[in-house]
């Protein structure tokens, strides 16, 4: 994984970012896009752990559950 300085931060984040924007959203317009339940979030974020540490999330995403979901994994 390559990583890229964020700014004059000095932090360090993965070229990868994961966008969290398909995780939740039953009943909403997101699941027309993912609706992806906590299982599958668990999975997906687990695997990624290994090099991303860039995380796209929004609370609009889903109103909110994306993020919430996120911070359970």
């Amino acid at each position: 994984m390559q990583y890229q300085q964020l700014g004059n931060t000095g932090i360090f984040v993965s070229r990868l970012c994961f966008g969290a924007m398909t995780f939740g959203g039953v009943g909403t317009i997101f699941e027309a896009i993912g609706g992806l339940a906590q299982p599958d979030v668990d999975q997906l974020v687990g695997d990624s752990l290994d090099g991303i540490n860039f995380f796209d999330t929004a609370n609009i995403y889903s109103a909110g559950e994306s993020e919430v979901m996120l911070a359970r994994r």
